[in-house]
């Protein structure tokens, strides 16, 4: 130690060295013990030096950073720590790296607006390219990505070789939905560092967000290959192949997550989940109870998974009670316990009163097996391939929406099931349904939907909103949906964004029309201004009512009772301070709401009925036609009061197809490509669902769909296929069937198409 001393204290090599040559090699003596990790002996030097100089900087200086050494999980280092280096400011006020080490002690505290503004001082006294990084990596943290990345510039600016930075830089991009601008940054960082995971990692993230799916494989392979034990590709992984339907290599990359962390929440989750989805309820539940035992420590915030998995579970055992029960003898809906459906819905903890467990596996109900695709007769391969290709019409060619070929699967299932049971009602035959034979109904109509989107994915509740508790739904139940959070921009619904502002221009105008007549022209002058949502913020404060932000409802004309117009979404803008806008979307369920919607659609489907049972007596072009208004007609109203806690838009848009299809009308134009780069995208969640919400009334949604749906007449061959209802009776059935390969089908033409 002594030499290594000496000759820090010749060369002066320590912070604030003096004048005098036995102070400096005192003070380096201690400097060593520090980098020696021996902080308590350092802290004692620095202290004998300080009882006979209590002045001496480079003393008060050593011995906070000693102290931030020692280890800040003990709130006294940390204090102590600050104590001394803000000593040393006030006697020294010139020196950024002070400041910095300030900040380096604030931030892990939590104490980020202090430490940026250490960060700021250091920047000012003396800018480098670390000091820029650091500040731009607290901006990041507090989600001021615009800021962080004005920072994360700078310091490139100072040195462009920085991988860490430029990393960083493209996650800037990343969190705003700049999707294009992120894979740049990160492709960069890989110029800079080829063997750099993280870069590999958060690119797989890129394009997974933006739905390319082979690039996002590759990214994530690249990854796997500097490290096959890097978990949090493996997850990532896994959780995209589940979301594209590929559940047996989604589990492969779970398993081997759990392997290397046995305690991963996260793993453990998707791989129950992954399970349960292919029918393997032992292993499922298993894993689910793994999570279950993780209970967090007191003070902790459970994970996302540790609140979903008790319902998870309890779903679970409910299916596989029910996996050989006729599905026409049940009814989901009516079966789970009201409180267990309102809190699954609203993602709340497990906390329901009296709450009666669902019965542990009945060791005598075997898992599902799986099924070769070979083992099924010929008419119900082709059944499945014409699934396959009816269901890849329900994708959306934007980029953010991942294909699920499961999802696409059972959707499309589902679209000939509506068909041929649309059909069957048009000719006056009965269906079974919850139990009972009678005329099939509008809502059986989207149960069948609603049944196979269930059974695809049971991670998500799909529940019917008005079969909730009452008390649920007097206090309504919100479907809602972030349009711009602060920097984070919701891009899936960007090029909404344009007709959305033009309606609340009108109704902003409407309102001070009324209410504020004489500063009319004032607010129309700067209405003019406005071009994009944050705009609308100065507009505000015109008027003390809306200062914090403000509401405005769309109307849904009727149809039924010509002049009345029902609620239909809610728009709310909200700004802060600091000019951080909330800008979002949500349908209020309330029981009123839901009733008048009813009635809407309850004389539509009457109508319906009536028109396609002349219809099968007589196709005549004019009646086609109007079976097809009547069909978009019903579903506008469905889309607008969104009667479901999940998955509305899919379902929704299979029984357009199915009912179309019955009509004698064939979808064959895909849903439009969209103008805008596209994020978070869980599934075929819709736009199509917008478009209606949008649309100023049933009569111009059905024209923009069917401008886009290029219908044309049906191909005989869908007559002769058998019943989707009578070839998958159970869950058992439709999970086989749902789980099973069928990558020739692209190899055999298919006859329909």
């Amino acid at each position: 130690l002594q030499s290594q001393a000496k000759l820090l204290a010749e060369q002066k090599r320590f912070p604030f060295a003096t004048d005098n040559d036995n102070t400096n090699e005192e003070l380096a003596i201690a400097y060593v013990l520090i980098g020696n990790g021996l902080y308590d002996e350092a802290v004692r030097h620095f202290s004998t030096m300080l009882q006979e100089e209590p002045e001496l900087v480079s003393a008060i200086y050593g011995r906070g950073i000693a102290y931030g050494k020692k280890g800040l999980h003990d709130m006294k280092n940390a204090e102590l720590a600050l104590f001394e280096l803000s000593r040393v400011i006030s006697l020294e006020p010139d020196h950024p790296e002070v400041f910095e080490q300030r900040a380096e002690i604030l931030s892990p505290l939590g104490r980020i607006s202090e430490a940026l503004s250490d960060l700021t001082k250091a920047i000012q006294l003396q800018p480098s390219a670390r000091l820029y990084r650091h500040r731009g990596t607290l901006y990041f943290i507090s989600e001021d990505y615009a800021t962080a990345h004005e920072d994360f510039q700078h310091s490139l600016e100072l040195n462009k070789n920085q991988p860490i930075a430029m990393l960083y830089k493209g996650l800037t991009f990343f969190h705003r939905g700049l999707l294009k601008e992120a894979i740049e940054s990160f492709k960069e960082a890989l110029k800079q560092k080829a063997d750099f995971i993280d870069a590999y990692k958060s690119l797989g993230q890129a394009y997974r967000e933006l739905g390319n799916f082979d690039a996002a494989t590759e990214s994530f392979q690249k990854a796997l290959l500097l490290n096959q034990n890097h978990v949090q590709t493996l997850q990532l992984k896994g959780m995209m192949l589940y979301h594209h339907g590929s559940l047996d290599e989604a589990l492969k990359n779970f398993k081997r997550c759990l392997q290397l962390e046995p305690y991963n929440e996260v793993c453990q989750y998707m791989k129950g989940l992954s399970h349960v989805a292919m029918g393997q309820f032992y292993e499922g539940i298993k894993a689910q109870t793994k999570v279950m035992l993780n209970d967090p420590l007191p003070g902790q915030k459970a994970s996302p998974e540790y609140l979903k998995v008790k319902y998870l579970r309890e779903y679970s055992r409910y299916l596989h009670a029910h996996l050989d029960t006729p599905l026409t003898e049940y009814n989901t809906d009516i079966d789970l316990p009201g409180n267990f459906k309102d809190h699954w819905a609203k993602n709340l903890p497990f906390l329901i009163e009296n709450y009666e467990e669902q019965p542990g596996l009945q060791p005598h109900i075997k898992d599902v097996l799986f099924q070769n695709f070979e083992s099924y007769k010929p008419d119900v391969q082709e059944l499945i391939c014409v699934a396959d290709h009816l269901g890849s019409m329900m994708q959306y060619e934007t980029p953010g929406f991942l294909p699920n070929k499961r999802i696409h699967r059972a959707m499309g299932l589902a679209t000939l099931e509506v068909m041929q049971a649309v059909q069957r009602t048009w000719a006056n035959s009965k269906v079974r349904m919850n139990g009972k034979t009678r005329l099939m109904q509008w809502r059986d109509m989207f149960d069948i939907a609603v049944k196979w989107r269930r059974i695809a994915d049971p991670d998500q509740p799909v529940l019917w909103l008005d079969q909730m508790p009452a008390r649920s739904l007097s206090r309504g139940f919100n479907n809602h949906i972030n349009l711009i959070r602060g920097q984070v921009i919701n891009m899936r619904y960007l090029e909404y964004f344009e007709k959305i502002l033009h309606f609340i221009k009108d109704r902003i105008l409407v309102y001070h029309g009324a209410n504020n007549p004489k500063g009319l022209l004032e607010v129309r002058e700067a209405l003019e201004k406005v071009h994009k949502v944050e705009d609308l913020l100065p507009i505000m404060k015109f008027n003390s009512k809306t200062r914090d932000g403000f509401t405005v409802n769309t109307k849904v004309p009727s149809l039924k009772d010509q002049g009345k117009e029902y609620d239909g979404f809610t728009i709310t803008i909200t700004g802060d301070k600091v000019g951080n806008i909330l800008f979002s979307v949500e349908t209020q369920t309330t029981e009123e709401r839901t009733q008048l919607y009813h009635a809407e659609i309850d004389a539509l489907y009457k109508d319906l009925t009536a028109k396609g049972k002349i219809l099968i007596l007589s196709a005549e072009l004019g009646e086609v036609d109007a079976v097809c208004n009547l069909i978009l007609s019903l579903v506008y109203y469905f889309y607008n009061l969104m009667p479901l806690s999940r998955g509305s838009s899919v379902i929704a848009y299979s029984v357009i197809m199915g009912a179309l299809m019955a009509s004698g009308k064939e979808v064959s134009g895909k849903i439009p490509k969209g103008k805008a780069s596209i994020r978070m995208s869980k599934y075929i969640s819709s736009l199509v669902d917008f478009e209606a919400m949008t649309a100023p009334g049933s009569e111009a949604f059905s024209k923009i769909a069917r401008s886009w749906m290029n219908l044309k007449s049906i191909s005989p061959s869908y007559k002769s296929l058998p019943s989707v209802s009578e070839t998958f009776p159970t869950l058992r059935t439709m999970i086989e069937v749902l789980n099973t390969d069928s990558s020739h089908c692209l190899k055999k033409t298919i006859v329909v198409v």
